[in-house]
């Protein structure tokens, strides 16, 4: 059932992180979830590391969001699409 949450959550970071960041992703709704599951992986990572996130505790929403937002940013510049530009 973590699994399932994990999923649904990270749907909702995925989404928002491409809402707050306009531009043309052809994203589906797996890349979506992997977005959003790998920006909180990276928040907890960054947020363990300047101390803010004990070891094996959760980024925040708001810290996943930023996260997958500068995923998505960071890809969408790689592949040389509009991500991130306006």
């Amino acid at each position: 059932m973590q699994f399932v949450w994990m999923v649904l959550v990270g749907f909702v970071v995925g989404l928002v992180a491409r809402w707050i960041l306009p531009g043309t992703q052809s994203l589906g709704f797996i890349l979506t979830s992997v977005l959003g599951i790998a920006g909180s992986f990276l928040a907890g990572m960054v947020g363990q590391q300047l101390g803010w996130y004990a070891v094996g505790r959760p980024a925040g929403f708001i810290a996943s969001v930023v996260g997958a937002a500068i995923l998505l940013y960071v890809v969408g510049k790689l592949k040389g699409g509009s991500s991130g530009t306006t």
